[in-house]
């Protein structure tokens, strides 16, 4: 019997002796103090340990009030659109008859002309980027990150090491790619992880226990790496005995962040240290 089904399961943190819920208080850097909601207020950090203070009544005094309709400010080839900037996508419905009319206009157009929309929509009291394209009948409309956000690759690229790639490795990654071409199916990929944290939940519930199991390992699958290594091996004999490179410090990990920072705020004054509490 399936007791859970559809969602992803969200998985709680209690307190282990009794099972009971974890709540997080908020409390003093530096006084270890417990703080109340209405004791605290939000800051801008500006140096080490300097913020500016802003009180919710400045914060509502800049926000921007959410509509229900985007502006658009140009149209753009899709090719043009760096897939860095890209954030989240939404599907865009028509909002009464006239709504109706200029949407399948727009719609149609930059399907024809193979074009994006680029717009602008409040979204939480903030402005964003959006790219409007045609989805079926409908419109997609993906939110763009902002220039400052998307970070400078060169902060990690330029470490790579600059390998000299020959003709044979090419020749043999070609064919390894070749073999295995085919059209993209997301249906084909399976969560694992959730459905083993499902299985263990209804099991658990049932008083059962699950032991450990194999990862799962997809069929026919070809470590391209693995190929090519072994396609140098001859190659390492002629250069054994010299000095391997070291590896590139900033490859430490395969997965690095593309999301920027915002700009720091220009230095002004240093105000006195706060200490992030209402005075008053």
């Amino acid at each position: 019997m399936e007791y859970f089904n559809g969602p992803p399961c969200q998985l709680e943190r209690l307190f282990a002796p009794f099972g009971h819920r974890i709540k997080y208080a908020k409390v003093d850097a530096d006084t270890g103090e417990e703080v109340s909601n209405d004791d605290i207020m939000k800051g801008y950090k500006v140096d080490t340990d300097t913020y500016i203070e802003v009180s919710k009544d400045e914060l509502e005094n800049i926000a921007l009030e959410s509509t229900r309709t985007i502006d658009i400010d140009e149209f753009v080839p899709k090719s043009d659109i760096d897939p860095r900037y890209l954030i989240r996508p939404y599907y865009l419905v028509p909002d009464g008859k006239v709504g109706h009319d200029a949407f399948a206009v727009i719609r149609e157009t930059i399907r024809n002309m193979d074009m994006v929309a680029i717009g602008r929509v409040v979204l939480t009291s903030r402005e964003h980027i959006i790219a409007l394209e045609p989805l079926d009948n409908g419109l997609m409309g993906t939110l763009l990150r902002y220039p400052y956000e998307v970070r400078d690759e060169k902060e990690y690229f330029d470490e790579i090491q600059d390998v000299k790639v020959t003709k044979d490795m090419l020749d043999l990654a070609k064919h390894i790619v070749t073999q295995k071409t085919a059209e993209f199916e997301p249906e084909k990929f399976e969560d694992h992880y959730e459905e083993a944290l499902v299985e263990l939940i209804n099991a658990k519930r049932q008083g059962k226990t699950i032991g450990a199991k194999p990862r799962p390992k997809g069929e026919n699958v070809v470590d391209l790496m693995d190929a090519l290594k072994k396609s140098l091996a001859s190659e390492a004999v002629t250069t054994k005995g010299k000095k391997p490179r070291k590896a590139s410090a900033g490859q430490k990990e395969m997965l690095l962040p593309i999301e920027g920072k915002k700009p720091a705020a220009k230095k002004a004054a240093k105000p006195e240290r706060s200490t992030g509490r209402k005075t008053g």
